[in-house]
């Protein structure tokens, strides 16, 4: 077996260990996590054959996320809470004064109501 010769270095020998990789990952991310969620994972990842990390690596790859509330939604939640709270106050006085007495002013809350419900449906 020949081994090419520099002159200056000596023989040239073949480095030795595992081959480098083409994709370092060199980046961590730390995740806190309860006990329970630790555990949920790594059972996941067992049943996957996957360790932990690849395992949130294809999880990460894989998830769909899902938005939160836009400032529009936001606000017809605070708006149908508001009216909420208003029915509550009319079944309380319905309560006291008799039910005939607030019937109109149940219909509409009802109906506003609806209208929310069927708005924050749409989105």
């Amino acid at each position: 077996m020949e081994t090419a010769i520099d002159e200056r270095k000596g023989p040239q020998r073949k480095k030795g260990g595992r081959p480098a990789k083409s994709i370092k990952r060199s980046c961590t991310l730390v995740v806190r996590l309860t006990e329970t969620e630790r555990l949920l994972v790594r059972g996941k990842a067992r049943e996957a054959g996957l360790s932990t990390s690849a395992w949130f690596r294809v999880a990460a790859k894989k998830a769909t996320v899902v938005a939160r509330l836009s400032p529009e939604e936001a606000a017809l939640l605070r708006m149908l809470s508001g009216l909420a709270n208003n029915l509550n106050q009319l079944a309380r006085l319905a309560h006291r004064e008799g039910l005939l007495s607030v019937q109109g002013k149940c219909r509409l809350a009802l109906e506003e109501i609806n209208r929310l419900l069927q708005d924050l449906s749409r989105r």
